[in-house]
C-alpha cells in the first residue's frame, strides 16, 4: 500500500471515529489505532481471509511471546476453552479425561468456562474462592478431591492468579489435568512465568476490553506435540491438513472436530496489536494506579471500598479494577450503580458474579444439593469493576471519575 493510499484510508477512518459519541468513563477505551484497522484492510483486500499465513504468524509470534512451544488460534476465547476440554476427551490423548470425570470449576467464572466441561460429558464440581484474590480458594479445592477427580478448570480472575506452586503441587500430588482460563489475563505473570503456561492447555481471548484486542479470536496453547496435534485437527472439521501426514489428500479425517477457524482479518488486527501488548499493560496498570491512588488520597475517602491486590509473586496484567463496597454501604449499591452509569461511568458484575445463581444451573441441575458458596457470593454481593483503557488518563478524568465514585453514602 503506498503513500497516497495509507493516507486515503486514515482519513476515512477518522470520518467513522465515534470516540465523540462514548460515554465518559466506558468498560472499553478505543480498542483499535489506524494500524490495527489498516492490517485488517489489507488482509480483507488481498483475498485471504480464513487461517492463512497471517494466522500462522500470529501463532508463532504469540506462542514466543507467552513463553509456550504451540499456539492455535481460534474464533473466540470460548472456543479455546472449548478445545481444550474437547483435546483432554479424545481418544487420542495419552492422559485422557472419561466420561463421569470429575473437573473441579470456581465458583465466579465466566459461562464458557463452565459448558464445555458439560458438553464433554464431564462433571463439573465448583469450588469456593478466596477473597483475597478472587480465584479459587486451594484449601477449599483439595478438601474436594475424590478418586472421581480428574482435572480443574483454573479461572485467572481480571488479571490476578491463585498462588500457582501450590496449585502446581496439588496437580502433581494427584495427577490432574490443569486447564488454564486465562482470558482475562493476557500477559499475567506469576514468577515471572505467564498465566496460561503452567497446565496442559492454556486459554485467552482477543474479545473487546481484553488486553488484547482482534474484534473476536482467541488462542490455545500447550507444550506438548501430540496435543496440539489433537487440537489443530479438532479446530476444524478433524481433518490433518497443516499437519504431517501419511497420505497425499487435502481431505484425510482422522478425528472428530468443530469448525472453530479464526479470520485472518482479526489475526492481523492480533498480530498488530501483539506488538505493542506491553506497552499497553504498562498503561493500563499505570491507569489503575492513578485511580486507586486518587481515590484513597481523596478527603471524601472513608474506606467506601476494597480494591483487589495482586497475589504475591504476581506481575499482574489488570483486565479492569474490580472493586468490592463496604458492608455499610451495600444497601445503596443498585442505587450507587445506577448514578454512576447515568453519569456515564460504565459498570458490570465482576464475571457473572456468583456463577451458581445462573438460571441455567438449575436447568442442567448442577447443584442438586444446593450448596452454598459464601466467598463467590459475598464478591457477587459486594463487588463490582469499572474498565481500564489503553490510553493515558488524564488528570481531569481521574479527579471526575473519584469524585462520582467517593459519592456513595
Amino acid at each position: 500500500m503506498n503513500a497516497n493510499e495509507l493516507n486515503f484510508l486514515k482519513k476515512l477512518i477518522d470520518k467513522y471515529d465515534n470516540s465523540k459519541d462514548k460515554k465518559f468513563y466506558s468498560l472499553v477505551g478505543e480498542p483499535f489505532i489506524k494500524e490495527d484497522i489498516i492490517a485488517g484492510i489489507e488482509t480483507l483486500l488481498s483475498g485471504r481471509i480464513t487461517m492463512s499465513s497471517i494466522t500462522k504468524k500470529f501463532e508463532q509470534n504469540f506462542a514466543k511471546y507467552i513463553g509456550s512451544k504451540y499456539a492455535l488460534m481460534v474464533n473466540s476465547g470460548s472456543s479455546a476453552n472449548l478445545l481444550a476440554v474437547f483435546s483432554s476427551i479424545n481418544p487420542k490423548n495419552k492422559n485422557q479425561l472419561k466420561t463421569n470425570d470429575e473437573c473441579l470449576i470456581p465458583a465466579i467464572c465466566w459461562s464458557t468456562s463452565l459448558w464445555p466441561i458439560v458438553q464433554a460429558g464431564l462433571k463439573p464440581k465448583f469450588v469456593d474462592v478466596d477473597l483475597n484474590n478472587f480465584n479459587i480458594d486451594l484449601v477449599k479445592l483439595e478438601k474436594k478431591i475424590t478418586s472421581k477427580t480428574k482435572a480443574i478448570m483454573a479461572v485467572h480472575v481480571l488479571g490476578n492468579s491463585t498462588k500457582m506452586p501450590a496449585l502446581m503441587k496439588i496437580v502433581k500430588k494427584y495427577n490432574l489435568t490443569l486447564i488454564e482460563d486465562t482470558c482475562e489475563s493476557l500477559g499475567s505473570k506469576f514468577n515471572n512465568k505467564f498465566l496460561g503456561t503452567f497446565g496442559k492447555f492454556g486459554t485467552y481471548s482477543f474479545y473487546v476490553s481484553h488486553q488484547l484486542i482482534a474484534g473476536e479470536g482467541g488462542m490455545l496453547v500447550c507444550n506438548d506435540y501430540n496435543d496440539y496435534k489433537i487440537a489443530h485437527s479438532l479446530r476444524a472439521h478433524g481433518w490433518d491438513r497443516g499437519l504431517e501426514k501419511k497420505k497425499n489428500t487435502e481431505f484425510n479425517f482422522i478425528n472428530s472436530g468443530f469448525n472453530l477457524r479464526p479470520l485472518d482479518l482479526t489475526a492481523a488486527i492480533g498480530l498488530n496489536q501483539l506488538k505493542r501488548l506491553n506497552k499497553s499493560i504498562k498503561i493500563r496498570t499505570a491507569n489503575r494506579d492513578k485511580i486507586v491512588s486518587s481515590i484513597l488520597r481523596s478527603s471524601k475517602w472513608n474506606n467506601q471500598f476494597m480494591f483487589l491486590k495482586p497475589e504475591k509473586n504476581l506481575k499482574p496484567s489488570w483486565f479492569g479494577i474490580p472493586i468490592l463496597l463496604n458492608k455499610k454501604f451495600l444497601k445503596n449499591k443498585k442505587s450507587f450503580l445506577n448514578k454512576l452509569n447515568k453519569n456515564g461511568i460504565e459498570t458490570r458484575p465482576i464475571i457473572s458474579g456468583n456463577f451458581l445463581n445462573q438460571p441455567s444451573i438449575d436447568l442442567y441441575k448442577l447443584n442438586k444439593s444446593k450448596e452454598k458458596f459464601s466467598v463467590a457470593q459475598e464478591i457477587e454481593n459486594r463487588g463490582f469493576f469499572i474498565g481500564l483503557h489503553t490510553k493515558n488518563i488524564k488528570e481531569k478524568e481521574i479527579i471526575k471519575l473519584t469524585n462520582n465514585l467517593l459519592s456513595i453514602n
